[in-house]
């Protein structure tokens, strides 16, 4: 027999993150998770689709002895293979806290098309730096650089443009997504002149940073008007319905420790 609900009785909810997966972001995520699960399976893979510089330009842009094949293709597959699981885990993670709100506002087909323009473009990026004669750099053109952090860090410069004081957490210290996106960028730059192998290519980070930035600044994304109007409206309804259910500490006569939930 169902129990009889109180009328006094109170129920209390908790959420994380910014809301469930968009549709861009479902897309996206279950091709990565398909073809991460391809190259376990079949590792073979992650060379065929991962960007390897020197396979991607003309012969005559590579010192002579080094092989080139001239796939362009690379430049969108390597953004969808990983290297590990907890590599494509904190990537899908950072996709969905910082794309789900953008796509809501931009509408998924710019979404889908600022994604790509940063993923292809950091790619693009990363074998221009290749063919820097620069030791450092110079190692990126036989690397076979994967993830779809090029694309992320540009989701992360565009996020960090909208909502610049929006506090996230480095590590367990808050600070302004602004900060954030500055402290990783200087530690990608840092990263990409001095690397050590570790396999990380901080120069795709960088150039995720710079294209995000010039699309934006330049006025290259023509923003759908009629999702910005309303996700600024639905914005506008909420702050209006938290007004509405202001709690008072000790009774709503005492203005004074007055505390909104």
């Amino acid at each position: 027999m169902p129990r009889p609900t109180s009328p006094y009785r109170t129920t209390s909810s908790f959420s994380f993150g910014p809301g469930p997966l968009s549709t861009a972001l479902k897309a996206i995520i279950g091709a990565n998770v398909l073809i991460f699960l391809a190259t376990t399976f079949f590792p073979v893979l992650r060379l065929e689709l991962g960007l390897v510089p020197k396979w991607v330009v003309p012969a005559f842009l590579v010192p002579a002895g080094i092989d080139t094949k001239l796939e362009i293709w690379r430049l969108v597959t390597y953004s969808f293979v990983h290297g590990d699981l907890f590599h494509i885990l904190f990537n899908m993670l950072a996709l969905w806290m910082f794309g789900t709100e953008l796509e809501r506002m931009w509408g998924t087909r710019f979404f889908l098309k600022f994604y790509f323009i940063a993923a292809v473009g950091s790619g693009m990026l990363t074998v221009v730096v290749s063919l820097i004669r620069f030791p450092p750099l110079q190692a990126l053109l036989v690397s076979n650089i994967v993830g779809a952090s090029g694309a992320i860090f540009g989701l992360l410069l565009a996020y960090a443009l909208y909502f610049p004081t929006r506090i996230i957490y480095y590590f367990v210290f808050p600070i302004p997504v602004r900060i954030y996106v500055i402290i990783s960028g200087a530690i990608a730059l840092y990263a990409s002149m001095s690397d050590n192998g570790s396999g990380v290519a901080n120069a795709t980070h960088l150039g995720g940073l710079l294209v995000a930035y010039l699309y934006l600044k330049g006025g290259r994304l023509k923003l759908n008007p009629w999702a910005e109007v309303k996700y600024r409206y639905i914005k506008w309804k909420i702050n209006r319905v938290r007004k509405k259910f202001d709690v008072y500490s000790g009774g709503k006569n005492d203005e004074w420790n007055r505390r909104v939930h």
